[in-house]
Parts: structure tokens; C-alpha cells; sequence
């Protein structure tokens, strides 16, 4: 049983965790570089060094929330930790292109389990005047992993070579695996029989979607191979639409979007990480092709970026309870479309790199505002007994959004840019970015749907979890 059950170990505990697995989504992109010329990649493959991990992680997240459910939260929370620590030494350890994408897959899984309980055990150890603040904190540190994950890949790249981006979480893992069995009480929620056939429809219709989307622009859009896949994607995700409103126990209950906070905060989210995710694949490799820097090079040319989010998230998050979910989703989104779309005109090869300060600055302001709101308006807008469907709803599209965007921009790219030269990577480069801007207009436009008023209410607040074999009383204390 743990010993010490005060928030803010909680807090600590899975913001830290969150970072980590976060991280390993975003952290190759500088690196990616070094990669394809050690390793020999294409850009596919480079695409699915990203994807396999952010696939397998979105697909999973709401079964691994079921089980976490069924079985305890803080149990799946270490079983995850556990496999993505050994997942990361395998990458480490990849003598070639092929085994880092199976391992990336593998951490995929582990980061699964971590995620959606991270936010269900972090509020439940919360009062719901402190959650939003809380969650600000939260998205600070995982969210800074989103963005903050080039910098940290550059510097690791650079000063010693791209297999230690993986090394470095074998210790952290295992130190927060022992301190979570300590420091979190155990929790559970209703056990509701596995929906293995949702779990089958969305996986297959989210990789259908992602593989014709890659392999659009080689093979041909109109190629038997990709219009067969897209149109696969397509229907499987129609069947798992139906099969979610048949089955008796389904792992997306789809009257939950009749919630307009949890429908527009959802689709808000989905749009705001396929815009970041994108744009963080494509962004790291444009300094070091066009500007000839090195992986650390690149990713402190992203730091106006990235330090913004570390800044405004946490009072952004305290802000909410005073202004609203709504206008810090939209303000923020807005800007990021703002930034986006100045960096589509700017960035040509020799254009000095002080001119596209105030560009990246004003999207990391934008993400800063967009992130715990986004959050938020979906927890918020749920009952009690629907906050782990809701938290898997969440994360499953965030990563959802990663795949979609690093694909979906990645294909922008090919069309109309390539490696040959710096002039031809930025001619590609930006109209993926004008892509990016557009994507976060309608992710404010979605954001607009969000009721106006901050949810306080007792009874829209998330559940606070009995822990077992304890009182809760204690276990919240």
C-alpha cells in the first residue's frame, strides 16, 4: 500500500511519467536526420519511425483504460511503464531501420497503458476547484514534451549519438515504476467486458487511413493500392461507428458526443495535435537541410516554440475556471494558424533565421492557450462515472491526430518538395505549413462550439475513484 497519498506525488508522479512517453512521440525529430543517413531510411520508413509508436498508442488507449478500470489504474500505470522501459532499450539496440519501427511499436503499447491513467489517477487525487490548475500544471510538463522533444533529441543526437534518446528512459523508468508503487493508491472504476471488436474496426481503419496516406504519393493516389486502403480505412471506421452504437458495452460510448463540451473539445484537441505533430516532423529536418545546422542546432532554433508552452499552459490552466474553456481554445488555435501560416511565407532558404522568431513564438502561444482547454472543456464535460472513457477519448484522438498529421503533411511535402536540395525541401516545406495553418483554423472553428461558461459543477466534475482496500476519504485526503 503506498505511504505517502498527498496530490501532489500524484501530480509529480504522472506529469513526469506523461513527459517521458510523450517525449519518445516527438523526441526522434531531430534526430531524424541522423537516422536516415546512419540507418539508410527512406522518408516512409522516417514516417514510420514516428507513426508506428503514435499508431499503436492511439489505437490501444481506450482498451488499456478498460482494463485499468477492471483490474486497477495504478496497476496497468506500472505494467505500461514497465514495457515501455524495455521497448526502450530495444530500440536502442536496433541494428537496422525495420527492428526500431517493431520496437517504436512495442513503446507504442507500453505508453497505452500510461497515459490514460495518468490523467484519471491525477484527478482523482483532486478536488474539482483544484483540478483545472492541476491539469494547467499537468499540460505544462506533458505538453512540453510535444514540443520540447526537438530540443531534447538534438542535444542527445548531437553529443552523442540518436540510440541514447532511447537509453536515457531505462533509468528514469525504473525509478518512477518503484516510486509509483509507494507513492499512488490503487483505483478502480466500473469493469465492463472488453470491446474486442471496436478494438479491431478502429485499428484497422486508422492504419487503412494512414497507410494510403503514405504510400499516396510513390505508389499514386489513384493506385489500386492506395485507393483500396483509403476506402478500407474509410469503412472500417463506418463499422466501428455502427458497432459502438450496437454493442451492449462499447469502448467509445457515442452518446457522449451529444456533449457539445466533449464533441467540440474533442475535435478541437484532434486538430490542434495533427497541426503540431506535422509541422514538428517536418520543422526539425528543415534547419538542418536549409541552414545546414546540426540536430541541436535545429532544435534550439525551435525553443521560441517550445518554451512559450512551458510559460502559459500553467496560467492558462488557472485562467480557465475565470473565463472559460471556449476563448482560450479558439484565441489559441487562432494564433497557431497565425504562426503557421507567417512561417509558410518566410521560410525560404537564407532568409534569416531572426525573422521567424516572432512566427514561432506566437504558435507557441497558441499552443500554450489551446492545450488545457482543450482538456479540460472533454474531462469536464462528462459524468462522474464516464472520466476514464473520457481521458482514453482524449489521449486516443490526441495520437490519432499525430499519425494524421505526420502523414497527412508528410505526403504535402512529397508532392511538392523533396532532399535533393534546400531550395527544393522548402518548396515542399511550405505548403505543408500552409496545411498546418489551415488545420488549426478548423480546430478553432471546432473550439467554437465549447458552451461559453467554465464547467464548476460538482456534478460534471470527473470521479473520484474508491481506491481498494482503502476508504477514499483517505486515499483523496
Amino acid at each position: 500500500m503506498p505511504t505517502n497519498t498527498k496530490p501532489g506525488w500524484v501530480l509529480a508522479l504522472t506529469s513526469i511519467a506523461s513527459l517521458m512517453v510523450l517525449l519518445d512521440a516527438m523526441v526522434v525529430t531531430t534526430a531524424l536526420t541522423t537516422i536516415r543517413l546512419d540507418l539508410g531510411a527512406t522518408i516512409e520508413q522516417l514516417e514510420w519511425t514516428v507513426n508506428a509508436y503514435t499508431l499503436t498508442f492511439a489505437v490501444l488507449l481506450a482498451t488499456a483504460a478498460a482494463l485499468g478500470d477492471r483490474y486497477g489504474r495504478r496497476r496497468l500505470f506500472t505494467i505500461g511503464l514497465t514495457v515501455f522501459t524495455v521497448a526502450s532499450a530495444a530500440c536502442a539496440l536496433s541494428p537496422g531501420i525495420g527492428a526500431l519501427i517493431a520496437a517504436r511499436a512495442v513503446q507504442g503499447v507500453g505508453s497505452a497503458m500510461v497515459m490514460p491513467h495518468a490523467m484519471a489517477l491525477l484527478a482523482a487525487a483532486y478536488p474539482p476547484e483544484r483540478r483545472a490548475r492541476a491539469l494547467g500544471v499537468f499540460s505544462s510538463v506533458s505538453g512540453l514534451a510535444t514540443l520540447g522533444g526537438p530540443v531534447a533529441g538534438g542535444a542527445i543526437a548531437q553529443g552523442g549519438s540518436w540510440q541514447w534518446i532511447f537509453w536515457l528512459n531505462v533509468p528514469i523508468g525504473a525509478v518512477l515504476i518503484a516510486l509509483v508503487r509507494v507513492r499512488i493508491p490503487e483505483s478502480t472504476g466500473p469493469g465492463h467486458r472488453l470491446d474486442v471488436g471496436g478494438l479491431a474496426l478502429a485499428a484497422a481503419g486508422a492504419l487503412g487511413l494512414v497507410w494510403g496516406l503514405i504510400k499516396g504519393n510513390d505508389a499514386g493516389w489513384t493506385s489500386p493500392e492506395v485507393l483500396g486502403s483509403l476506402t478500407a480505412g474509410v469503412a472500417a471506421l463506418a463499422a466501428f461507428v455502427a458497432w459502438e452504437l450496437r454493442v451492449e458495452r462499447p469502448m467509445l460510448p457515442m452518446r457522449l458526443f451529444a456533449r457539445r463540451g466533449f464533441a467540440a473539445g474533442n475535435a478541437s484537441g484532434f486538430l490542434l495535435y495533427t497541426a503540431i505533430f506535422g509541422s514538428a516532423f517536418l520543422m526539425a529536418q528543415f534547419f538542418q537541410v536549409t541552414e545546414h545546422t546540426g540536430p541541436l542546432g535545429a532544435g534550439v532554433r525551435m525553443m521560441p516554440w517550445t518554451a512559450t508552452l512551458f510559460l502559459i499552459a500553467p496560467v492558462a490552466g488557472a485562467l480557465i475556471n475565470r473565463v472559460g474553456e471556449r476563448p482560450l481554445l479558439t484565441a489559441g488555435l487562432a494564433g497557431q494558424a497565425i504562426g503557421f501560416g507567417s512561417l509558410a511565407l518566410l521560410a525560404t532558404p537564407g532568409r534569416p533565421y531572426p525573422q521567424l522568431i516572432l512566427p514561432l513564438v506566437i504558435a507557441g502561444c497558441g499552443v500554450s492557450l489551446a492545450m488545457p482547454a482543450a482538456q479540460n472543456a472533454t474531462i469536464g464535460a462528462v459524468p462522474r462515472e464516464s472520466i476514464g472513457t473520457a481521458s482514453g477519448t482524449f489521449n486516443t484522438l490526441r495520437q490519432l491526430g499525430g499519425v494524421f498529421g505526420v502523414a497527412i503533411l508528410a505526403a504535402v511535402f512529397t508532392a511538392q518538395g523533396g532532399y535533393g536540395s534546400p531550395e527544393a525541401f522548402a518548396a515542399g516545406f511550405r505548403p505543408a505549413l500552409g496545411v498546418a495553418a489551415l488545420l488549426s483554423i478548423a480546430g478553432a472553428a471546432a473550439g467554437g462550439w465549447i458552451p461559453g461558461r467554465p464547467v464548476s459543477s460538482e456534478a460534471a466534475a470527473p470521479p473520484v475513484p474508491r481506491p481498494v482496500g482503502a476508504d477514499a476519504r483517505t486515499a483523496v485526503r
